[in-house]
């Protein structure tokens, strides 16, 4: 096999060394542009997972690294005039040259041919001339732009300008300094990478960043490297003690993250940085290059002929760099919005910090340094033993035991039309029949309610029968509703005493009459349909969905009284809290968006505009909702496609919710034109609340996928959020509030066991594991 490797950097040489050493018969080819010893960047961090890997698969190359690193376990946070420390972490680097040096020494004993300052062949000529070509050449890849068609990469560039420099003294924490100036706030991320013995004072890499207009307002966009170092080493006197800083070809440049919707084409392979980026604040482009190099020689391995070898690759690969890419965007967006946290008390700021990728959690963090945890709770005011989720809230004259939401999630099982099963097949003429919750929703909210949440929602309840998405939604248009929505609230309030419970109401717009969701989600029913309503005569999807009729002045009127009708029957009923829908592309929703409204008239054109009718709707129902009683309203904070709500359209949105009286904003994303683009992950939709709670100051419910208690103690603990919704999690348990009590050890006042099921309140004992192995195997 000939292999052609692109690049000299650590990713391209340890492939070349590894595919080497696994098969001598090999001929590798390594071609770098540059000198053997040109680098830029200082220092090189490797987690311990990557170092075992490497030491499984060549102990010599492992060896020769190990002489050389930096190890330390602290992290320091300086804001303020505060310096806080967490310990526990764990961190190696090196010198970003002697790693170059060890693997080319590593490549030349295995017969690897290096060769320096020379441009590669073209890639479609090595393609033809090789067996194997490794493309490790960069976030700039030249191989992966002549093959564009077939990897199709995308490149985002961020909202931050950072630079390496470096500091001729060693650091004994990885540190972060924060810079609060008259142009913005700047911040340093500062590691050691060589020791100080007695040949030297040892060295640490600094990166500065900033936001790209409190860089230009800074003046650092006309300074020169030399400059650049010299403002730097000025700003962060906590770290560097007015010590200068130096450059190695240093230059402010802008974060860019590169996907790629393949790895390979024929015989050529993207690995490293050409294959993917994730932002610096999480750890090292170096490792994710290693650790590509470790699967990929392993593949070539295993796999019996090249094709087959790269697929494994990329399957292996992908998801462990997709789920850092996650990670690195959370940590690169909570830098880029820095200034919205520098408020926050000293701990709270620090640990919002530390776990701003979420991959590090209250638990975890906890494991590595209770002390630091401890500390941070008792800033908060969280009591000693308790779980932040287990404290209570406040909203108005409602007093909600714990932070946990069971969040509204439609269950498209009313009474209806006759039939009473819910399952559309009734005439769905809309007379006024159905939409009547019955046995169904009394279990499955009393349920809900038993299992310790603070707040338990309803489905969106809808508040006409035009305005149902489906013939099984629940209503809140006739008194025969209203009375069967008491009997569950009489329910959760007698035998869950404690437990809130909130109706959310809505209307559907133009994404009503479909069918239930197990029938076809968003499919339109196939006889008995309903007349549809939007601000705009735009269907759902063109040609599938029925084209709603823009709502006239008359129907604006007819639709708000609506609101304010089943808002009295809800309050008749005993609802704790009211939460209008305003979010997922229902009727309101639409009026928020600029791809569904399209109007001309008030109701229409700049955001201002478009939150006329909402926030109608809106004061119209806080005049006739009880005083006392909380009233938030859910958005959806992007649509996940283009042209769509912008991020500071939102904060507008939030902004003027508060204004009119919201107590709280349960923020979600998304659902609102069909061919939207969501960036699904843990806690993906979480980054938003954080954003409105942090920006507009108003109390948010966070949602999207969170699925822990650690999760959501995270959350809680770092500011981001101040309720936290559930819903998949409570469908799989609906003691899943309970349940988080007795895993974290927590038997209080925010998580009270029903006293019938006061006997379940420990785990079950389970068949023993923990048995001696045995001691030979045959």
């Amino acid at each position: 096999m000939r292999v052609a490797v692109v690049g000299g950097g650590p990713g391209g040489l340890y492939a070349a060394a590894l595919l080497k050493r696994l098969d001598p018969a090999r001929s590798v080819t390594v071609h770098e542009r540059n000198a053997p010893n040109d680098t830029f960047g200082f220092g090189v961090v490797l987690s311990d997972e990557t170092l075992g890997g490497i030491e499984h698969a060549d102990p010599a190359v492992y060896a020769a690294l190990r002489r050389e690193f930096v190890r330390w376990d602290d992290i320091d946070i300086v804001h303020r005039g505060h310096t806080l420390t967490s310990g526990g972490h764990g961190f190696a680097a090196l010198g970003r040259r002697r790693l170059l040096a060890v693997l080319h020494e590593r490549c030349r004993e295995l017969g690897v041919e290096l060769r320096f300052r020379s441009e590669a062949p073209p890639p479609e000529r090595l393609a033809a001339e090789n067996d194997l070509v490794v493309a490790a050449d960069g976030v700039h890849s030249t191989t992966r732009d002549a093959f564009a068609h077939a990897f199709r990469p995308r490149v985002t560039t961020h909202r931050c300008r950072y630079i390496w420099l470096a500091a001729d003294f060693a650091l004994d924490a990885f540190r972060f300094e924060i810079a609060e100036t008259a142009h913005g706030v700047l911040q340093l991320h500062a590691y050691p990478y060589e020791r100080a013995d007695e040949s030297g004072p040892g060295a640490s890499t600094v990166i500065v960043e900033a936001r790209e207009e409190v860089w230009r307002a800074a003046g650092l966009d006309r300074l020169d490297e030399r400059g650049s170092a010299e403002r730097c080493a000025k700003l962060f006197p906590e770290t560097l003690g007015g010590r200068p800083l130096r450059g190695n070809n240093s230059q402010w440049i802008a974060f860019r993250t590169v996907v790629n919707e393949r790895w390979s084409h024929g015989n050529t392979v993207l690995l490293g940085d050409a294959a993917h980026t994730a932002h610096f604040s999480i750890g090292s482009g170096t490792k994710l290059a290693v650790e590509d190099a470790l699967a990929l020689a392993a593949c070539v391995e295993e796999q019996p002929d090249l094709p087959s070898a790269l697929a494994a690759y990329e399957a292996e690969r992908r998801p462990v760099v997709l789920s850092t890419q996650r990670a690195a965007r959370g940590s690169l967006e909570w830098f880029e919005d820095l200034a919205t946290y520098t408020g926050q008390p000293p701990r709270q700021f620090a640990f919002n910090l530390l776990t701003r990728s979420r991959r590090v959690t209250h638990d975890n963090l906890r494991l590595r340094d209770a002390e630091f945890v401890a500390g941070v709770e008792s800033e908060a005011g969280v009591p000693a033993g308790t779980p932040p989720m287990f404290t209570p809230f406040r909203l108005r004259g409602l007093t909600l035991r714990n932070r946990v939401v069971v969040s509204a999630m439609d269950m498209y099982s009313a009474q209806q039309d006759g039939d009473g099963d819910g399952d559309g097949n009734g005439n769905g003429d809309g007379d006024g029949r159905g939409g009547v919750p019955g046995d169904f929703h009394l279990v499955h909210l009393g349920a809900r309610a038993l299992g310790g949440a603070g707040l338990v929602m309803t489905e969106m309840v809808c508040v006409s029968p035009d305005g149902r998405i489906t013939p099984g939604c629940t209503g809140l248009w006739t008194g025969e509703q209203e009375a069967a929505w008491g009997r569950v609230t009489r329910f959760v309030h007698e035998q869950s005493p404690g437990t809130a419970v909130g109706v959310q109401i809505g209307h559907s717009g133009r994404k009503g009459s479909t069918k239930v969701m197990w029938k076809g989600i968003d499919e339109p029913l196939p006889h008995g349909n309903w007349p549809l309503v939007a601000p705009s005569p735009l269907p759902y999807r063109e040609g599938v969905n029925q084209v709603p009729h823009a709502l006239t002045a008359a129907g604006l009127a007819a639709v708000r009284e609506e609101f304010t009708d089943a808002a009295r029957r809800a309050a008749r009923a005993g609802f704790d809290l009211l939460e209008l829908h305003c979010a997922h592309g229902y009727l309101l929703s639409s009026f928020l968006s600029p791809l569904t409204n399209r109007r001309t008239d008030a109701y229409g054109g700049d955001v201002e505009a478009r939150l006329r009718f909402p926030l109608e709707v809106f004061d119209a129902v806080r005049e006739v909702w009880p005083a006392e009683r909380p009233l938030t309203v859910r958005v959806s904070a992007t649509d996940w496609a283009e042209g769509g709500i912008t991020p500071e359209e939102s904060l507008r949105v939030a902004a003027a919710f508060a204004e009119h009286g919201a107590d709280a904003l349960d923020v979600s994303t998304g659902q609102v034109v069909a061919d939207e683009r969501p960036d699904f992950g843990r806690s993906y939709q979480t980054p938003y609340a954080d954003r409105i709670r942090n920006t507009v100051g108003v109390p948010v419910v966070a949602v999207g996928a969170i699925s822990s208690w650690d999760d959501v103690n995270s959350l809680l603990l770092a500011g981001r959020a101040d309720l936290c919704a559930l819903g998949r999690p409570h469908l799989y348990d609906p003691h899943w509030t309970l349940h988080a009590a007795a895993d974290q050890g927590y038997e209080g006042p925010g998580a009270p066991w029903p006293l019938p099921y006061r006997a379940g309140s420990r785990k079950p004992p389970t068949g023993r594991t923990d048995a001696p192995k045995p001691r030979l195997a045959l």
